[in-house]
Parts: structure tokens; C-alpha cells; sequence
């Protein structure tokens, strides 16, 4: 792990920067308006750094083997879809006032932006992994996908309010959910709508992400 945190030292040290300031701006808002609105984008921001710490963690691991990798993968799937999901913390902006939306606008879109942050890195990383336990055409295919299952879940947690953890503590209730979306598509055709678009920005921005590491 040691050798990581040097290797990325940069980068850690931007991303954590990044948050703290975030935090910083939060506080200078709390104080000048004296109330709590905005509060929980901390807790929103501790949500998202789960599946960057699994990643990062994973990545530290010389002896990783494919059944580890396999569940280690499925519950950073669980709790990845609150890395992006802050952006959608922007519907709160309809709670402001003329004279300090400007500010809760840097508040939530700098909380937003080390939310996708985290979650680029965190997918990056975890393809990295992947690649070296399957075949090379499974991880493309799974990874072009995963952007759409990670909008589907970002959709789930803002309109139906369902928290990661709901896997285990409301498992049936989900899968009916789920099921109903996937059964009767027409009648459900503002999530789709949804699932597609967002799964295109986070798709489109992996990419992005991905040519320039490459480059």
C-alpha cells in the first residue's frame, strides 16, 4: 500500500484538497446563513469514497484472487452508484434564494465533481483488476454497460429513495421494483430516459478519461 500512496501522490493529494475545500465552502455557507441546508451532501460525499477506498484497497493486494476480485467487485457495484450521484444534488438548488443560490451552486457542483472524480478513478482502477483475472472482450463489454446499471442505480436511490444497503435490508421490495421496470418499459419511460442520458455522460466521460491516460 505504501508503494500506491507514493506512486499516486499527486493525485491523492489533489483529490483530498479537492474535498476539503468542498467541505470548507460548506462551512463558509453554514455560517453565513446559520442553518444546516446542504449538510448532508458530507454524508452523500462519504458514500461515494466507499467504492474509491474498496478499489484503492484492491489494488494493494498482490495475491488477489479471481473469487475475491468477484465479491470485493459486487459490493463496490453496490455502493458505485453514489460516486455520480451527487450530481443530482442539484435538484436541491430549487430550495435556494436569489441571493445565495450562486453560492450553494459552487457548494454542490464542487461536491459533485470529486464525486465523479472518485468515480472514474475508482472504475479505472477496477478494470485494471478485472483485466488481469478475464478475458479482455468480457471486461469491455461489462465495463460499457456498467455505466447504464450504475445511472439505473443512481435513479433508484433519487426518486424511489433506496440506499445501497436496501440489497439486504429490502431485497424483495428492489427486485419487484426492478422487475416492474424492466417488464413494463412503457410505462416507465421517464427512467429509461433518465438511465440512458446519465449512463451516456458517465459512459462519455470514462472514455474521455480513458484516451487521455492512454494518450
Amino acid at each position: 500500500m505504501k508503494d500506491l500512496i507514493f506512486s499516486r501522490f499527486k493525485t491523492l493529494t489533489f483529490l483530498f484538497c479537492s474535498m476539503a475545500l468542498s467541505i470548507v465552502l460548506l462551512m463558509v455557507r453554514m455560517k453565513l446563513t446559520r442553518e444546516f441546508f446542504l449538510l448532508f451532501l458530507v454524508w452523500n460525499l462519504f458514500l461515494a469514497f466507499i467504492p474509491f477506498a474498496i478499489s484503492f484497497y484492491l489494488q494493494t493486494k498482490a495475491d488477489l484472487k479471481k473469487w475475491q476480485l468477484v465479491f470485493s467487485g459486487l459490493v463496490w457495484l453496490l455502493f458505485l452508484p453514489n460516486a455520480p450521484y451527487i450530481i443530482t444534488d442539484l435538484f436541491h438548488l430549487r430550495h435556494s434564494t436569489p441571493q445565495l443560490i450562486w453560492l450553494d451552486i459552487l457548494v454542490i457542483v464542487s461536491f459533485a465533481i470529486n464525486g465523479l472524480i472518485l468515480y472514474l478513478i475508482s472504475v479505472t482502477d477496477m478494470r485494471q483488476l478485472f483485466q488481469q483475472h478475464f478475458q479482455t472482450k468480457l471486461i469491455n463489454w461489462s465495463f460499457s454497460m456498467l455505466p447504464f446499471l450504475v445511472a439505473f442505480g443512481i435513479y433508484l436511490g433519487r426518486f424511489l429513495r433506496y440506499n445501497s444497503w436496501d440489497i439486504l435490508h429490502r431485497p424483495l421490495q428492489l427486485l419487484l421494483d426492478c422487475l416492474d421496470y424492466l417488464l413494463y418499459p412503457l410505462s416507465h419511460l421517464g427512467m429509461w430516459l433518465f438511465t440512458v442520458a446519465f449512463g451516456c455522460l458517465l459512459l462519455i466521460t470514462t472514455k474521455v478519461m480513458e484516451e487521455k491516460k492512454a494518450g
